[in-house]
């Protein structure tokens, strides 16, 4: 079965009285049992997959899940704005977006994504490598052409063409930009200082796409563009992805065990929380993970969910599905070409989780 479409006014009627064992995973649903229905929205990363996932958990349950990709900085405004159930992100909720919802928003990551940088350049057959110093003069503009010096340094066998660079970014406000951004930061003073001081990034030179979709179409029309996607849509799209060099000095490329290796670092350095899940826990960037083999801009995606909002059982229902998603979808998500979280993450999700589930009626 289908998802079944949900107004955000339809989705804010009050919580049905349905007790928990009629949601449980792993039943069917039963021709008495209450339709329950939530709307999402947000980042466009997780699109695919989350789709696939409420599909299938609809077809074995009670329960129906609309999500409209829309950007993860859109979702937060829905989310805080108490138009959305829920809502998507590839970036933490900022503290001034917390502030305005006047809610507790407890962030739980649900994949491990990369931001790719993408190119064009169909005589290149060897993966062109690139730091982050290079990526961002590129992005401001400094770097303007393929045999720039400083390319050609970090390339010596690769015979790059001597084109101009044509830089393609997001039109729209997205997670994926903003983690982009926060990596060219790291990297560049002179990013640092100019455009990521912008909450909606200033692009100094480029063009336009909308969505993850609109920047791959652009760099697969023009040969010589240099672009950024979230790494699934740059592989469904068979486009050229550069290596980068993480923080251990080693050029790598965003696969998933690459990717992986970036959040099982992060969260096995950090310490545990105590009592009552805030969302502090994951909320956590992976960016730059000190991991020999971990890919430097990597990123969880996080349903955000305000629990207080939703109310215990609405809550708990929501939770039945991530606990279905973040263990018996495994293989869906690993099919559609994502990362799971590798299992120190998601094991240490799920017990948190526990702290927030409703009591048993």
């Amino acid at each position: 079965m289908g998802l079944l479409l949900c107004a955000a006014a339809a989705c804010s009627t009050p919580e049905p009285a349905v007790p928990r064992s009629a949601i449980k995973t792993a039943t069917p649903r039963g021709p008495g049992d209450s339709i329950i229905e939530f709307t999402g929205a947000g980042a466009s990363f997780p699109y695919p997959l989350y789709a696939r996932w409420f599909n299938s958990y609809g077809e074995q349950s009670n329960v129906r899940i609309n999500y409209r990709a829309i950007g993860s900085t859109a979702g937060i405004a829905e989310l805080t704005a108490r138009t959305a159930d829920f809502g998507g992100s590839d970036l933490p909720v900022s503290d001034g977006d917390a502030l305005s919802a006047k809610t507790r928003i407890v962030h739980i990551p649900t994949a491990v994504g990369a931001v790719a940088i993408t190119y064009n350049l169909p005589a290149v057959k060897r993966p062109v490598r690139l730091t982050g110093e290079v990526t961002a003069a590129i992005f401001l503009g400094r770097i303007t052409r393929w045999r720039d010096p400083q390319i050609t340094a970090l390339n010596p066998t690769v015979s790059l063409p001597d084109l101009p660079i044509t830089v393609v970014h997001r039109s729209d406000g997205s997670g994926t930009s903003q983690i982009l951004s926060q990596y060219l930061a790291s990297a560049s003073s002179e990013w640092a200082s100019g455009p990521a001081r912008q909450s909606d990034i200033a692009w100094p030179v480029g063009e336009t796409g909308d969505g993850n979709a609109g920047v791959a179409g652009r760099v697969k029309q023009t040969e010589g563009a240099l672009g950024y996607l979230e790494v699934v849509y740059a592989r469904q799209n068979r486009l050229s992805i550069a290596h980068l060099r993480n923080a251990a000095g080693r050029f790598v490329s965003p696969l998933p065990f690459e990717v992986a290796s970036a959040a099982a670092d992060v969260l096995e350095r950090r310490p545990r929380t105590s009592g009552a899940l805030t969302g502090a826990e994951f909320r956590v960037s992976l960016l730059n993970s000190t991991a020999p083999a971990a890919y430097p801009m990597a990123s969880f995606t996080w349903l955000l969910i305000p629990v207080d909002v939703l109310g215990p059982v609405r809550t708990g229902v929501l939770l039945d599905f991530v606990e279905w998603a973040l263990t018996d979808a495994r293989e869906i998500t690993e099919e559609m070409g994502y990362v799971a979280l590798p299992s120190v993450v998601s094991d240490r999700v799920l017990e948190s989780l526990r702290t927030l589930r409703p009591p048993a009626p």
